[in-house]
């Protein structure tokens, strides 16, 4: 429970925005300066390493991509959308949730997460091929009583940020809202194929302004209708228009493959990300997950270095186009490696089961059964503790896609089972899949790596290994 003081500080934090803000129509550059003086009294006591220097040279750099991404978000953004985001994401999340987080760790001694993905439904509107959340069956769901209960044993442990995935989380858009009333200091993103937004959830939206969304896409109108259906893509389009209408924070979630890669990372498809009003792109490897899967459409090692430094350059301070993007899987030197078992996150599938990642669908615990402390602590989740990173080449962070031999011993030693209730898939299975896709990729990360260049700063472009020029 909030203390006093927590909700003092919230106060003198929403009431120094307001003043910001208001700067904001007199003096762009001045009222942007006063927001980030705001946040960096926040950033700089949580001793994250972020380079605060840094980010004040390129906000005051009027033609540097980070001045002109932040414009674009205050232009853009409802005033009460950027507020409550502030308030939620960087007050509640960053500053008092990251250090009530750290304390429950050190007191646990366990991962303790800093968000949690959830799956409201296994439900969805849609059938795309090859979609792996359709493995678990379409008529699982939590109930609102049981992901308020998630929510509120988070809060206790510091936990203000929270995702939710599917199925198509939407279909249950009443409870998404009604549990953005029940938390009003929370953050939440959900993922969704874009199709079930109208006008009076983009007006609920822009009303709580504590639920954001991540709209899947796979390229261009032809590669995405012919993955999720005949006139999808122009049902995202128009949902997107609603969502910058309204002055709503939105981003996309693409899923790249050895097929789209190319499109999904072009010009011409992120200048229309930003010109629909997508604030930041997630950009996921194909995972070949499920007993259908096709391994053979993960991308190559030399596809795989094209779109590590294309991301970076299109985020790059100096000659970025205003979107924030990142690759969970290529970015790993920034996190220190793997994310998932609770240390940054973990996931809840639609039957309660707890998974280390939503791409990792085996379980011993089960929220209805088990309290978030159980599960953090449970073994599958403390082998994930007592593992990490699996590999010190974060450009190899995976326990499944780049060190296959990893997650059977995780696996097998904790005694987990597989929670696909429609089609179980063994472990060995799953990762035998990856095991040329690791070999192949490991002397490329590897001489990166050694380089020195995996440890560049966000945004700086890297040249591919000699073995990629050469072959």
């Amino acid at each position: 429970m909030a203390t006093m003081k927590h909700k003092m500080g919230r106060m003198a934090f929403s009431k120094a925005f307001d003043v910001a803000y208001n700067k904001v129509g007199k003096d762009r550059q001045k009222g942007m300066m006063d927001i980030f003086n705001l946040a960096e009294k926040y950033i700089d006591n949580l001793g994250m390493g972020v380079d605060l220097s840094g980010m004040r040279a390129c906000l005051e750099d009027e033609n540097s991509a980070l001045n002109k991404y932040i414009c674009r978000i205050i232009d853009e953004t409802d005033e009460h959308v950027l507020k409550t985001f502030l308030l939620n994401f960087l007050y509640e999340a960053m500053f008092c949730g990251t250090k009530v987080m750290h304390e429950a760790r050190e007191k646990y001694q366990c991962n303790v997460p800093w968000l949690i993905l959830m799956d409201p439904t296994s439900a969805c509107n849609l059938h795309c091929t090859g979609c792996w959340a359709a493995e678990y069956g379409n008529r699982l769901n939590l109930s609102i009583e049981d992901m308020d209960k998630v929510i509120r044993e988070g809060k206790e442990l510091g936990i203000y940020y929270y995702m939710y995935t599917g199925g198509e989380p939407l279909v249950r858009k009443d409870d998404l809202i009604r549990l953005c009333e029940m938390h009003p200091d929370c953050a939440f993103i959900s993922f969704t194929n874009g199709t079930l937004v109208d006008e009076a959830f983009v007006a609920e939206l822009k009303r709580v302004g504590n639920l954001y969304l991540a709209i899947s896409l796979e390229g261009f109108e032809e590669a995405n209708d012919d993955r999720r259906g005949s006139g999808v893509f122009q049902k995202v389009m128009h949902a997107m228009d609603l969502l910058k209408e309204n002055g709503c924070l939105f981003g996309t979630s693409i899923a790249y493959t050895k097929n789209n890669i190319d499109y999904v990372t072009s010009d011409e498809f992120i200048d229309m990300e930003i010109q629909k009003g997508v604030k930041f792109s997630m950009y996921f490897h194909l995972m070949p997950v499920g007993n259908d899967a096709s391994p053979e459409l993960m991308p190559t090692p030399e596809q795989r270095i094209m779109i590590k430094d294309r991301l970076r350059k299109v985020r790059a301070m100096k000659d970025g186009r205003g979107l924030f993007c990142f690759d969970f899987q290529n970015d790993g030197e920034y996190v220190g490696g793997c994310i998932a078992g609770g240390r940054n996150y973990f996931h809840i599938n639609a039957n309660g089961d707890a998974e280390p990642c939503v791409f990792i669908h085996y379980s011993n615990t089960n929220i209805k059964k088990n309290s978030l402390l159980e599960i953090l602590q449970s073994p599958l989740f403390m082998a994930y503790h007592n593992n990490q990173p699996f590999n010190d080449n974060h450009l190899r962070p995976c326990p499944m896609l780049e060190n296959p031999d990893v997650l059977p011993k995780l696996v097998h030693e904790s005694g987990a089972k597989s929670t696909d209730l429609q089609s179980p898939e063994s472990v060995e299975h799953l990762c035998a899949k990856c095991r040329e896709y690791a070999e192949c990729w490991k002397p490329y990360a590897e001489e990166l790596w050694d380089d020195q260049t995996g440890k560049s700063l966000p945004g700086e472009t890297v040249e591919p290994p000699k073995k990629a020029v050469n072959q």
